[in-house]
């Protein structure tokens, strides 16, 4: 129990249904909808488009999404994979000859076609009860009527001031007077809401074919862009069912989706760790030495192997094999730190922005969903036609040729973003996810750990302080005691206390002996998790 004392607050109890978002108004859109007869995948696309329009900065149908998706009574967890593909003109040899020998995150050659609206169309169709013209009302109404700007989008957007500035459209609907909009200031998006109107009347065609497409191609094509509108054609249809990966831990089984994501990552920390035995302070420096050291290890892994596996052979069997982990285990000495390990973090640029939600419905239906322009704003290109904010999830390639992510037509790179579910004896246990670019498989490590090695309900686990090995120094929040800090540096890690917080993440655990269901969101958001 918590002490009532201290800041903070209480998890969410309920028992027919329950959503957990990073926006107030998101959450209770998802439960709206569960209200009013939709189940929990309806809930989950519903909030993501308002998370859309009133987070822009995390999120948007410019970008790409992932899906977990437990159906009551199957024992199955589904996965979909709504990551986008490079333009077909995208070879290292075509960039080149235009002089691009470094790819920029604010650079056209780095957005990849979105397939977040792919994925919601897929997903609406095989699973949902409600159609998406139903399920887009509440993002259109938030886009043409207009929403106050929360506290923590408020920072994030002046934070963001100078990229949306240095791009003409997105500096006119999106600064006022060329400053970011301050909390509480009420913002509209009319021509977003317009082109989601498209999306409700057409579906995935009123995006990826005619006016709305042809913006995008337009707006990138203006700044160098090799996109066409075959590009986006060929994507309608570019989401895919694809077969979850999971690892046995406790008595449960942790599913995450496959390459290109990087939830593996997540279940090879678990493996390695399992050996220990998780001292009795779960903020203490031996805990915290273990979980760097492990992340070290599977992030190394990560940016050697994890890629597109429809232009790579990843090997995701041998990743998680009980044998490999336990001789990588083998690395994590006590009392100190690994000196020749090479920097964790090779491949992918740092600071991304992503929302993570979760629903439960009250047949048990299970939605664990997660959807991002990776960094704040994408790529700050705004289509201004269709108001499209544009991800940048191509900056994750590479134009050396040869290794794993190095950019091809078609191809995906290597996403962060990655939702999780438990499951325990062919039920749902508890939908969850950890938002923050390279961080997330340490947070979902965290996450589980503290609610399964130390007893802490989602809320308190969420709450808990975190930090994250990064560039061969280990990112500290002010929350972690400085005596944990004073020792781990004793160690050997170098540690270095961060202005913004690591993440954000929501979950719902599913009790099913008493009928309950308990759900805490992050405070390092505005959100918050709300039942009945």
């Amino acid at each position: 129990m918590r002490d009532f004392h201290a800041p903070g607050r209480s998890p969410v109890i309920a028992t027919r249904g329950m959503a957990a978002t990073s926006m107030p108004a998101a959450t209770l859109t998802a439960i709206e909808i569960l209200k009013s007869g939709g189940n929990a995948l309806d809930a989950a696309i519903a909030a993501v488009a308002v998370l859309g329009v009133i987070e822009p900065q995390s999120t948007g149908i410019g970008g790409d999404c992932f899906c977990l998706y437990a159906p009551a009574g199957t024992g199955k967890v589904i996965a979909m994979n709504g990551s986008g593909r490079a333009p077909m003109a995208s070879t290292p040899e075509a960039l080149r000859s235009l002089g691009v020998n470094q790819l920029i995150d604010t650079s056209a050659h780095v957005v990849t076609v979105p397939g977040a609206v792919s994925a919601w169309e897929a997903l609406n169709a095989a699973h949902g009860r409600k159609g998406l013209d139903a399920l887009l009302q509440p993002a259109i109404r938030f886009a043409e009527e207009g929403f106050p700007v929360a506290p923590r989008v408020a920072a994030d957007w002046a934070d963001a001031r100078g990229k949306l500035a240095a791009n003409e459209a997105a500096a006119r609907h999106y600064l006022k007077n060329g400053e970011a909009p301050k909390m509480g200031d009420v913002m509209r998006f009319p021509a977003l809401a317009a082109t989601l109107r498209a999306i409700a009347a057409k579906g995935a065609r009123g995006f990826y074919e005619g006016e709305v497409a042809a913006d995008m191609v337009a707006s990138l094509r203006a700044l160098g862009g090799l996109h066409t509108e075959e590009d986006f054609a060929s994507a309608l249809r570019g989401a895919e069912f694809v077969e979850p990966i999971k690892r046995a831990w406790k008595d449960m089984e942790i599913y995450e989706c496959p390459p290109n994501g990087s939830g593996i990552v997540a279940l090879m920390m678990l493996g390695m760790l399992e050996g220990f035995t998780p001292p009795a302070d779960p903020l203490s420096a031996e805990r915290m030495h273990r979980q760097i050291e492990a992340a070290r290890l599977g992030y190394r892994d990560r940016d050697t192997f994890i890629a597109d596996p429809g232009h790579v052979d990843v090997p995701t069997e041998t990743l998680l094999s009980d044998a490999y982990l336990r001789e990588q285990a083998k690395n994590i000495v006590d009392g100190r730190a690994m000196a020749l390990l090479p920097p964790p973090d090779t491949l992918m640029p740092k600071h991304k922005d992503t929302v993570y939600l979760c629903v439960v419905d009250e047949d048990g239906n299970a939605c664990s969903f997660i959807n991002s322009l990776f960094k704040s704003y994408g790529s700050g290109i705004l289509a201004e036609k269709s108001g499209v904010m544009l991800q940048n999830r191509g900056f994750g390639f590479r134009l050396q040729e040869g290794h794993p992510n190095c950019i091809a037509p078609g191809k995906r790179p290597m996403h962060t973003i990655i939702p999780g579910m438990a499951m325990k004896n062919g039920k749902a246990l508890m939908p969850f996810g950890v938002m923050g670019g390279h961080f997330q498989p340490m947070g979902h490590t965290f996450l589980l750990t503290n609610m399964f090695d130390y007893g802490m309900d989602p809320q308190a686990a969420l709450d808990a302080p975190r930090l994250f090995p990064e560039d061969g120094k280990v990112q500290v929040e002010t929350g972690m005691p400085a005596e944990t800090v004073s020792k781990l540096k004793a160690m050997g890690h170098e540690c270095v206390t961060i202005t913004k917080p690591h993440g954000g993440g929501q979950a719902i655990f599913m009790d099913h002996d008493r009928g309950a269901l308990i759900g805490g969101s992050d405070p390092r958001k505005d959100g918050c998790a709300l039942g009945y």
